[in-house]
């Protein structure tokens, strides 16, 4: 009997395994899918990946130092050699960092920092754009009321939310009649992302569960 084909899951932004990222991946490594998993700290990369294999799942760690065009290719190369028998059938960019200052004292390295991972990061992390999610799939951005609107200390930080609304739009326009699925998902509060922080885990109002996002 030929053995069946696992899709895989690639999720950018996963930290330490506590947050939206990291949830959203146990889940589907739950549900029988091969999780890819990306983040800058190798370390915590490969822990959580052992994580996620101790509890039965399968999962790989790739981690990156940017978010390029360059990089973001090598990563898809490698995660196609680690399962050749697979397909990507779902990816979650769940990136992006937090700029709130007065406008005044918003800084060009700032901006730089917003626009190479909300953008320039964005762009390279979609697979639909390079067509690894084949003829169907489903690519998930994460984001926030920034994306929607500005408020006070949010310049930065909505301009960059504001853009990957924008490419996820399009992308949808783009790629649904490929069947290709493409969603922006606002996720509007403080995420509990420390399973230690005694505050949070006292008061289950105090912060959202990652666990309940990912569902």
């Amino acid at each position: 009997m030929a053995s069946r084909k696992l899709p895989i899951l690639v999720v950018a932004g996963v930290g330490s395994g506590g947050g939206t990222g990291g949830a959203t991946a146990r889940l589907f490594a739950k549900n029988g899918y091969r999780v890819a998993v990306l983040a800058r700290n190798a370390d915590r990369l490969n822990a959580f990946a052992e994580s996620i294999k101790a509890d039965g799942g399968e999962a790989a760690p790739f981690p990156v130092e940017t978010y390029t065009h360059d990089s973001m290719k090598t990563t898809f190369s490698s995660i196609k050699q680690a399962w050749p028998d697979s397909e990507i059938r779902a990816a979650l960019w769940n990136v992006g960092p937090g700029v709130f200052k007065n406008f005044l004292d918003v800084t060009e390295d700032d901006i730089k920092t917003i626009v190479d991972t909300n953008i320039v990061g964005a762009f390279a992390f979609a697979p639909a754009r390079t067509n690894e999610l084949g003829k169907r799939g489903t690519l998930i951005f994460t984001g926030a009321t920034a994306a929607i609107r500005g408020n006070t200390y949010t310049s930065a930080f909505a301009a960059g939310k504001h853009g990957v609304r924008a490419l996820s739009q399009s992308l949808a326009k783009e790629f649904g009649k490929q069947n290709i699925h493409v969603a922006h998902s606002i996720i509007d509060g403080p995420i509990r992302t420390d399973r230690a922080d005694k505050e949070k885990a006292a008061d289950p109002n105090a912060a959202l569960n990652p666990d309940s996002i990912a569902k």
